[in-house]
């Protein structure tokens, strides 16, 4: 097999995987962990398709650092109340879109359902990944997530990552 093919094939690997772990973290409540899986000087956005194809700002949730993400989980723990509920991810398949060294973007489409306390299941957020990873170290890590969603309507208060 060429190698270069065989690198992409590992890179995308690497990519289906880190956002695997990222949806199965969020979904298990491991949210403690989460952060884990980014860069120190990370991007993470949750924005509406509609902002994002006209380039404007606003997001959902936008944090710039390891540290906001941090920030945000403490918050959720000891300062938001909400409905008792819990995600359940469905992800597409990865797709590497460009590369350059052991830096690649990737998209990945997903659907996260929502199961409240009453046991009632809907679909909470869709959309798609548009992610910056860097595969240079131990381990990948996103350098960006960016939740573009399609949804026009979110039902409750957005406390956990998408």
């Amino acid at each position: 097999m060429d190698l270069a093919i065989f690198e992409r094939l590992r890179l995308q690997h690497l990519a289906t995987e880190l956002n695997a772990i990222h949806a199965e973290w969020i979904d298990d409540d491991r949210l403690e962990e989460w952060p884990e899986l980014f860069t120190d000087d990370c991007i993470y956005k949750v924005i509406a398709r509609e902002n994002h194809e006209r380039n404007l700002s606003l997001s959902a949730i936008f944090c710039d650092s390891k540290g906001m993400l941090v920030d945000r989980i403490i918050s959720l723990r000891k300062a938001n109340i909400f409905p008792v509920h819990s995600y359940r991810h469905i992800l597409g398949p990865t797709r590497i879109v460009s590369e350059h060294e052991l830096k690649i973007t990737a998209q990945t489409n997903y659907t996260v359902f929502m199961t409240r306390a009453d046991g009632r299941t809907e679909i909470y957020n869709s959309g798609k990944y548009i992610d910056e990873i860097d595969c240079s170290g131990e381990k990948p890590l996103f350098t960006s997530k960016v939740a573009v969603f399609d949804t026009n309507v979110i039902d409750t208060m957005m406390v956990r990552p998408i």
